[in-house]
C-alpha cells in the first residue's frame, strides 16, 4: 500500500454534469436550527446539481458561482446552467487549495458581488474542496452583513466536516480560520460522483475527519474502515457511501445542538489543536487530514498520559489511521514552535491550553491546562 503524502495538492474532484439515467433519490440528513438560525438539508447521493435551483428558489435574482481554479471547467457549467434557469449567474475563480483562505481573495469577491449589484436575496454557490466552501460562506456571511449561500464540496474532507456545520473563515499569518464567522447555509449537495475523480491521497486525506468522527462519536465508523482499510482509500469501495453519511449525521447532530462552540461542539476540534498549528508550521502545504491525523495520535497520547484513556483505545488510534496511509508521526525539532502556535489556537482560554482528549470510546471530554511535561511525553510519542 502506498502511503498518503502529507502535502496540499489543488486537485478536486468533479460533480457529473449531466445524468446518464434517471438518478436515484438522495439521502437526507437533516441539521437544526440553533441560535436564531433556519434548519437546512445535507443531501448526499449522485448525480445531484439538478438539486440546485430548488435550494437556491425563486427570489434570487443573481448567483455567485465561487470556484477554485482548478474546477473552472465545473464552475463555467454550474453558472451556465444556472444562467439557463434564468438566473444572472457569474463565476468567480478563486486559487486553489488554502491559498484562496486570504483576506485579498475574500475582497476581490466582495468587489465581484459589488460590481454585480448582489443583493440580500441572491445567492453564493461554493463549488470546491473544504477551503473553497469554508471561503464562499465567509463572504457570504459578510457582503451586506449576510446572504443565503450553498455549498456543493466536492472533496471528503469537503463533504463530511467543512462544508457542514456553519464555519466559516480565512487563515492569516497568525494561524488558520482566525478570522471568520457562524454562518449556516441554505443547503449541501454531496455528491459522490465527484469522488470518482479525486486523487488517491486527497481522498485518503479526507478520512482523517471519517476516523475522527468514528472515535468521538460512532465506533461503527471504525469497524467498517477496520473491515478492509484498502477498500476505504477509494470511492468504489462498499461501505463509502455509508462511511459519509455516517459523518456527517455525527456532526450534523453535534451542531445542530450548538452552532457556536460554546459547549458540545468542542468534541468536533479532537485532534485539531496540534493540526493547525501543523498546517501554520508548514505554511499551509500539508493537507488538512494529515496534520489531523498526526493531530489525533498525539490527543490519544496526551489522553493515555494524564490517565484519561486505555492504551488499546490510544494505540488502536495509529492503527486504524496508518491502515488507510495517513501519517502518524511529525518532526521532533519543531515542538517548540508547534507549542507557541497552539496558545493562541481558538480553543486556547487566557493562557491555558485546551485539547479534546478521550475518557474512552466515543467519550470526548475537554482536557484543560495539561502538565507541561505531559505535553512533552505525547509529542515524544508522534516525534520522528
Amino acid at each position: 500500500m502506498s502511503s498518503a503524502t502529507p502535502h496540499e495538492e489543488p486537485a478536486q474532484g468533479t460533480p457529473a454534469q449531466e445524468p446518464a439515467h434517471e438518478p436515484a433519490a438522495p439521502l437526507r440528513v437533516a441539521v437544526g436550527g440553533s441560535a436564531g438560525t433556519a434548519p437546512y438539508e445535507v443531501l448526499i447521493g449522485r448525480q445531484l446539481l439538478g438539486e440546485l435551483p430548488g435550494l437556491i428558489g425563486t427570489s434570487a435574482q443573481r448567483v455567485a458561482v465561487l470556484h477554485p481554479e482548478a474546477l473552472a471547467e465545473t464552475g463555467q457549467a454550474v453558472r451556465e446552467d444556472l444562467a439557463a434557469q434564468g438566473y444572472q449567474a457569474i463565476a468567480i475563480e478563486v486559487p486553489n487549495a488554502e491559498d484562496a483562505k486570504q483576506a485579498e481573495v475574500a475582497a476581490y469577491c466582495w468587489q465581484a458581488l459589488g460590481q454585480t449589484g448582489f443583493t440580500r436575496s441572491d445567492v453564493i454557490v461554493g463549488v470546491g474542496g473544504g477551503a473553497t466552501t469554508d471561503l464562499a460562506g465567509f463572504v457570504a456571511a459578510t457582503w451586506l452583513r449576510g446572504v443565503r449561500w450553498i455549498a456543493v464540496p466536492t472533496t471528503v474532507l469537503g463533504m463530511v466536516d467543512a462544508a457542514v456545520g456553519g464555519k466559516t473563515g480565512i487563515n492569516t499569518a497568525e494561524g488558520k480560520n482566525l478570522v471568520g464567522a457562524f454562518h449556516p447555509p441554505a443547503g449541501v449537495l454531496c455528491d459522490l460522483a465527484a469522488l470518482d475523480s479525486l486523487p488517491v491521497h486527497d481522498y485518503v486525506s479526507g478520512l482523517a475527519e471519517v476516523i475522527k468522527a468514528g472515535f468521538i462519536a460512532d465506533p461503527r465508523i471504525l469497524e467498517l474502515v477496520e473491515s478492509d482499510p484498502e477498500a476505504a482509500r477509494t470511492p468504489a469501495g462498499p461501505h463509502t457511501a455509508e462511511l459519509i453519511e455516517r459523518s456527517i449525521r455525527v456532526k450534523a447532530e453535534v451542531v445542530s445542538e450548538d452552532l457556536r462552540e460554546s459547549g458540545r461542539r468542542e468534541i468536533l476540534n479532537y485532534g485539531h489543536t496540534l493540526a493547525h498549528a501543523i498546517e501554520k508550521n508548514e505554511r499551509y502545504r500539508w493537507r488538512h487530514g494529515a496534520a489531523v491525523s498526526v493531530g489525533m495520535v498525539f490527543a490519544a497520547e496526551l489522553g493515555r498520559i494524564a490517565g484519561r484513556l486505555d492504551e488499546e483505545t490510544a494505540t488502536r488510534h495509529r492503527k486504524v489511521l496508518a491502515s488507510v496511509g495517513l501519517p502518524v508521526t511529525y518532526r521532533g525539532d519543531q515542538w517548540p514552535k508547534l507549542l507557541e502556535t497552539m496558545r493562541i489556537d481558538k480553543k486556547t482560554r487566557g493562557d491555558r491550553l485546551r485539547f479534546i482528549v478521550l475518557d474512552g470510546l466515543a467519550r470526548p471530554t475537554v482536557l484543560e491546562g495539561p502538565d507541561p511535561a505531559a505535553l512533552l511525553a505525547a509529542h515524544a510519542e508522534i516525534a520522528a
